[in-house]
């Protein structure tokens, strides 16, 4: 992949811009710092924000019924607060104490009184220190989350189906709520991190990181310090922070490692053990999806934090199925045969979108479908519901690209080609659900971060029309959902000053109401179970649903794509070969083959 400009540092303001996807996704996923969501909000309201409504409206409406009521400083201080918490405002003393309602003197003491309880925390704005910000303390916090629950249920027991259609009033009123516990917004560190310069975080440029990068303002009041965050496509990303290992002293705090290249980093000794920094109870690992914390870890010990765990779906227009009569296909005979069906390009329409690409992108496709077909691409030990990839620090690993399976699974992509749109072989990561998104295709494979493209587009035919499925399984295989998807992790050439506060920045990123907060504003991935059965992100997109449901099936799997030290390359080599293939070039034979003998030069090289 060429690298035609210069890295730019989001210190500026910019986000790195290094070649086409990563300019297309910032010109199309972000605009003003904001996800595009064709004139919607992109988040519900919390169960915290609505509380707020309600008691402001309420408030206002007692105030112009009875002339001598007074107004209520320290709850009207409180109100701005929190809001402006919630929204990532900054709070100043003259922006309280104009939203008291009372007169100035009055007002300072007021907000004395609130200081004096323990419920505002103040921080320096300034390096003088002359300046501060307002900040709602942990305690106000709390107290708050306790009153907006108690008060949206009376609220729905005295008034909520009393002139209202039930199914509203249990919506407005928090009838969801008894499904899951609303998670509540991020807190305040109790102590700002101490990173002179700030904090320094290397991301890959998806949709979840781009959201991320539109919240930095709010985040940075989470932590205390500012946030300079550095964005590459993928493969540039594997380079820089192989770059950054060989530095003396690493330029970032925090870097995100895709799930692949977890053993490569760590056998290098690019990353940090977490039980080395910080409590790993501390993150409730219960809480993650089993296969996404497994993948974190290499030779039993973990390296990363999930960000992200985005398994690669089927999507599939609902309404063109239910139109032509058909089920949602569960094997790939059945993928197959819908495409075949769905796909009038007269029309303009086509059957199925994929990765096809030269290199990285075909590569991950073709270790994705071995895997529908019950082929892992190395000779990994079968176990209940599929492979161990738990167990790779070990010598005996070999390729098994050339088997019986996946010339199957080999076939299978080149039968996809007659139902696939005229420039499959240069569609990646985002070109495959772009025009899926503008409903001109039937099916797609496509990760469940890159849903916002339809689901936060009213405008797209895809909107409130999709399916989600997991990958359809080969005669031999299983349904599976291949997991993808970013951990956060520490360099080990890290300073040890700054490891620890490091640490305390990684678990706020990484924590369920850090990531609540990413769903609200556009992301697609929840890599924990209490994230995906909160009532507001449930009400987000049935995506999220979906995958809690496979992977309490055990079909999110992360031995597809084997975090083996070796495996980009391994990727990069089929990649290469089944896109001769392709194109004509070679037999699927011969290419499996061929990439065979590649991929034993690359073992047996790593064991030299």
């Amino acid at each position: 992949m060429t690298e035609p400009n210069p890295p730019r540092d989001t210190i500026a303001g910019h986000v790195s811009e290094d070649d086409r996807d990563m300019k297309n996704i910032q010109n199309e996923y972000l605009l003003g710092g904001k996800p595009v969501a064709a004139g919607r909000s992109p988040y519900a309201p919390s169960e915290m924000l609505q509380a707020i409504d309600l008691i402001d409206d309420f408030a206002s409406e007692i105030e112009s019924t009875l002339d001598v009521a007074a107004p209520n400083p320290h709850l009207n201080m409180a109100l701005h607060l929190v809001r402006n918490h919630l929204e990532g405002r900054v709070s100043t003393a003259s922006s309280v104490i104009a939203a008291s309602a009372v007169p100035y003197a009055t007002a300072r003491r007021k907000l004395g009184e609130l200081q004096e309880a323990g419920l505002i925390e103040s921080r320096p704005r300034t390096k003088s220190g002359k300046s501060f910000s307002l900040h709602p303390s942990a305690t106000l916090l709390g107290n708050w989350g306790q009153l907006s629950d108690r008060l949206l249920r009376m609220a729905k027991k005295h008034v909520g189906e009393a002139g209202q259609d039930r199914a509203e009033a249990e919506y407005y009123f928090g009838g969801t709520y008894q499904v899951g516990r609303s998670i509540q917004p991020p807190q305040v560190l109790p102590e700002p991190l101490s990173l002179p310069g700030g904090l320094r975080i290397l991301v890959h440029g998806d949709p979840t990181f781009m959201v991320m990068e539109s919240l930095k303002r709010q985040f940075e009041q989470v932590v205390g310090t500012k946030i300079s965050q550095r964005a590459f496509s993928i493969d540039r990303l594997h380079e820089e922070a192989l770059r950054n290992g060989e530095r003396p002293t690493s330029r970032y705090d925090i870097i995100a490692v895709d799930l692949p290249w977890i053993g490569e980093f760590v056998t290098k000794g690019l990353l940090t053990p977490l039980d080395d920094v910080l409590d790993v109870e501390d993150l409730d690992p219960g809480d993650f999806h089993t296969a996404g914390w497994r993948a974190a870890h290499w030779a039993g010990r973990p390296y990363g934090v999930p960000s992200q765990t985005t398994p690669e779906l089927m999507f599939y227009r609902k309404d063109w199925f239910a139109e032509a009569g058909l089920e949602p296909p569960h094997s790939t005979d059945g993928v197959l045969e819908a495409a075949r069906l769905l796909h009038e390009p007269q029309k303009g329409r086509y059957g199925i979108a994929w990765n096809a690409a030269r290199g990285t992108a075909l590569g991950h496709t073709f270790m994705m479908t071995c895997a529908d077909f019950g082929q892992p691409i190395l000779n990994l030990d079968p176990v209940a519901g599929g492979f161990d990839a738990d167990q790779l620090d070990r010598d005996d690993l070999v390729p098994t690209i050339d088997t019986p399976r996946a010339l199957e699974a080999a076939e299978y992509l080149m039968a996809l080609l007659e139902f696939s749109p005229p420039d499959i072989l240069s569609m990646s990561w985002y070109e495959r659900i772009r025009p899926y998104a503008a409903g001109k295709i039937a099916m797609a494979y496509g990760y469940t971060l890159l849903a916002p493209y339809f689901e936060l587009d009213e405008k797209s035919p895809a909107n409130g029309n999709t399916g989600y499925l997991a990958h359809p399984a080969g005669p031999a295989g299983h349904p599976i959902a291949p997991v993808g998807g970013y951990v956060l992790c520490i360099p080990a050439n890290l300073p040890e000053s700054r490891k620890r506060e490091a640490a305390k920045a990684l678990v706020a990123f990484t924590s369920p109401e850090a990531q609540k907060l990413y769903i609200q504003h556009g992301s697609r991935t929840a890599p924990r179970y209490s994230v995906g059965a909160d009532p507001d992100v449930r009400q987000l997109s049935p995506v999220f649903e979906a995958v809690d449901a496979m992977s309490w099936r055990d079909e999110l799997q992360f031995w597809p794509r084997p975090p083996v030290p070796r495996i980009n390359e391994l990727i990069a080599i089929c990649g290469q070969e089944l896109h001769d293939m392709l194109r004509g070039v070679t037999s699927p034979r011969e290419t499996l083959a061929r990439a065979q003998a590649r991929a034993e030069q690359v073992m047996q090289d790593d064991r030299d």
